[in-house]
């Protein structure tokens, strides 16, 4: 074994010995990033040879990536739904996998609007582990002395479900906090967070939140770092600061906890941690209740050196607002990853959000890339496009993301679209670009096309009985507000004026375009509260004429124009909302409820 009796490694001096030997762990896997490929293909496909799944490939006993390539089809999750309902219902054979399959990982609705279910097995718990510990040691190179406070993380469990078969079901992230590698990790002092395990563990996301903000303000001077996974979430908790510091700093002025508080292990936690602070108190108080939030986190957070928060893709809409309550703090993107598999990682946390690339470990999983211009192709199965190998693909291109799991996920389309940047050493760096086909995100959800055409139709009903119908529409995320919320504008054609719909029937309609979405976004809704009420904006007639005539100006096709079923050019949204004639808000929640899965 290696001795390290100097920290300097290839990416910078590490902070210790122990960051010295994950820095180089990243240095040797990426320079011989096609031969650790081919090690984890084989390993995969001989674990996993006697499955069903792959039996009936007859790869016999092969395990290069020829064989793999010429025998194994290229799938997608709807592909492998038979498969994954009989492990639902409790088939224990190796269908998949051949290892027993621990639980199910949640991931974004498939095309019925339902949460994928992805199987797992319980040894990738440490491959996740394993990338977890890989960020600190890059950070430091780029922060130093993060050993010497703490990270204010908001950091959530959401509901899970069990299966016919018994097995848990709920997302990755959920599965990760409750797992012992989360609550038993040893004490290390790059990673101590103000947030008690009690009340990230808690389910009730009000107690959760105000216990864990409560935990933030009383530590404030330690705070070197804040974060939360998503952008969204971070805004989500600013409001509730908003909503409820004089709450919070009556607590921390009498060292007692609100009563709203009643999780047993939360309030014994606290109990020996909250002591009366008047003082800090008085601060949070002056802080809070001016109308002047601009730069709030660095006030109130005056040590912290960067936001910790994912800010690319759907999430790159919250950057300003970020920047506004955080007075321009660098934003950091450190990890890439999926329920369906951990990728890689920044090794360059502190770049603009706009320059953020991935590195991935090619340990991790089996990687191919689909050149995105093929992808609409669908894939005959007669004759399949050749795909791209890790070390293989090109600077500038873009891909569609192809896994292979030890879980047992083979050749299985991600959906992400990915743009290569660069190279470190012989693994590529990917720009981030989008989820394929997603229209609107808040949050966690994915609202494609199909589903708002299918949610307008069905709420469009309503309006039958009135003899008006939807003549155009199109939508946005507004994330100006906090929880951010649907935006729908619709163009009416009301055929009988004198019969021109009720007071009311437009926020139903709203009502109604909710329950049509995904179970992701009605438990947004419901459960996390980070959607807000869907909005539908009626505009003038002509509208949409108008927005014709404005593309055909900047060199739209007339004879290939069609209405962008999103938009967020803000000359067109000026365009839209200049002719608002009403707004209407859904009035109620959306049926959701935690149900077993069928």
């Amino acid at each position: 074994m290696t001795v390290f009796t100097l920290l300097s490694t290839p990416l910078g001096t590490a902070a210790c010995e122990k960051h010295a030997k994950a820095l180089q762990f990243i240095e040797e896997m990426t320079k011989n990033a096609d031969a650790v490929q081919e090690k984890v293909l084989a390993e995969i496909l001989t674990r996993n040879a006697e499955t069903e799944y792959l039996r009936r490939y007859k790869l016999n006993g092969a395990t290069d990536r020829e064989t793999l390539k010429s025998k194994v089809p290229v799938i997608t999750y709807e592909d492998l739904q038979p498969e994954i309902q009989r492990i639902a219902n409790g088939d224990r054979s190796a269908i998949l996998s051949g290892h027993p399959i621990s639980e199910f990982l949640t991931s974004s609705g498939t095309s019925a609007g339902e949460r994928k279910l992805m199987p797992t097995i319980r040894e990738e718990l440490d491959r996740r582990q394993f990338l977890y510990n890989l960020l600190m040691p890059v950070m430091n190179l780029y922060v130093p002395g993060l050993d010497t406070g703490k990270g204010l993380y908001f950091l959530f469990v959401k509901s899970e479900t069990k299966t016919p078969g018994g097995l848990l079901a709920r997302p990755v992230l959920t599965s990760y906090y409750k797992s012992d590698h989360f609550k038993t990790r040893p004490y290390d002092p790059y990673n101590v967070y103000t947030s008690p395990n009690e009340a990230i563990l808690c389910s009730d996301s009000f107690q959760s939140m105000y216990t864990q903000m409560l935990c933030g303000l009383y530590q404030q001077k330690e705070v070197l770092r804040v974060g939360a996974v998503f952008a969204s979430g971070l805004l989500r908790a600013i409001r509730f600061l908003q909503l409820h510091w004089q709450q919070l700093a009556h607590d921390i002025a009498t060292g007692t906890v609100n009563p709203k508080i009643s999780d047993p292990s939360i309030r014994e936690c606290m109990s020996s941690l909250l002591k009366p602070n008047p003082e800090l108190a008085e601060f949070i108080t002056g802080e809070c209740s001016g109308e002047n939030w601009e730069g709030i986190i660095s006030r109130i957070w005056p040590n912290t050196k960067y936001l910790d928060v994912i800010v690319t893709g759907a999430m790159a809409q919250y950057i300003p607002t970020l920047n506004y309550y955080s007075g321009g703090l660098p934003l950091a993107c450190t990890m890439y990853a999926s329920s369906e598999c951990y990728f890689g990682l920044n090794l360059k946390p502190m770049c603009k959000p706009s320059e953020v690339s991935y590195t991935i470990m090619p340990n991790m999983g089996y990687f191919e890339f689909l050149p995105h211009e093929s992808t609409s192709s669908a894939l005959s199965r007669d004759s399949p496009p050749r795909l791209v190998d890790l070390v293989d693909v090109e600077v500038g291109k873009e891909y569609e993301l192809v896994i292979s799991t030890y879980a047992g996920l083979y050749r299985y389309r991600v959906g992400d679209i990915l743009r290569v940047t660069g190279f470190y050493n012989s693994a590529p760096q990917f720009h981030f670009v989008r989820r394929k086909n997603v229209l609107l995100s808040i949050d966690s959800d994915k609202t494609d096309e199909a589903e708002l055409q299918k949610a307008v139709e069905n709420a469009s009903e309503l309006l039958r009985e009135y003899n008006t119908s939807v003549v155009e529409y199109t939508s946005f995320a507004d994330t100006k507000s906090i929880p951010g919320h649907y935006v729908i504008y619709w163009e009416l054609l009301v055929k009988d004026q004198g019969n021109a719909p009720r007071e009311g029937v437009m926020d139903q309609c709203c009502l109604a375009m909710e329950e049509s979405l995904n179970s992701v976004y009605r438990q947004g809704r419901v459960a996390d509260n980070s959607i807000g009420p869907l909005e539908i904006r009626v505009v003038k007639n002509g509208t949409f004429e108008e927005l014709m005539d404005y593309a055909i100006s900047r060199g739209a096709s007339i004879n290939q124009y069609k209405v962008p079923r999103c938009v967020n050019f803000t000359p067109i949204m000026e365009l839209l909302d200049s002719r608002v004639l009403s707004a209407h808000f859904s009035p109620a929640f959306p049926h959701w409820t935690p149900e077993r899965r069928r």
